[in-house]
C-alpha cells in the first residue's frame, strides 16, 4: 500500500498540468461547463469521456491519458454506464491530498 507522501507525490504529478488542472475545475460545476448528456446525471453520475474530450478540444485517447492519471491519484473517480465511462472529483481525497500538502509544508 502506498504511503501518504507517496500518494501526495502521485497527485502532485497529476497537477502538474494545466489541462488536468481545467478538468478538476470544470468538474467542480458540471452543469455550468457541460452540455446535458444522454446518459448519466451530470452531478450523479460524473461527466462522459467524451463531453470533456470535446470541451477540452482533444481527442479520446488523449483526454483518457488525463483522467487515467486524474484517477490514479485518487483525485477523480470513473463510473460506468453503459460503454461509457463518467468521472467526477472526489472531494474527500482532494481534502485529504490538501491537508497532507500543508502537512509537508
Amino acid at each position: 500500500m502506498p504511503s501518504e507522501l507517496e500518494n501526495l507525490e502521485d497527485a502532485l504529478r497529476a497537477l502538474a498540468n494545466g489541462r488536468r488542472l481545467q478538468i478538476l475545475e470544470w468538474l467542480r460545476d458540471p452543469t455550468a461547463h457541460f452540455r446535458p448528456q444522454v446518459d448519466g446525471d451530470l452531478v450523479d453520475d460524473g461527466v462522459c469521456t467524451l463531453l470533456i474530450a470535446e470541451k477540452l478540444g482533444v481527442s479520446q485517447p488523449t483526454v483518457s491519458e488525463h483522467l487515467k492519471l486524474l484517477s490514479q491519484a485518487g483525485l477523480i473517480r470513473g463510473k460506468r454506464i453503459k460503454q461509457w465511462v463518467f468521472y467526477k472529483r472526489d472531494e474527500s481525497r482532494i481534502r485529504a491530498i490538501k491537508k497532507a500538502l500543508q502537512a509537508s509544508l
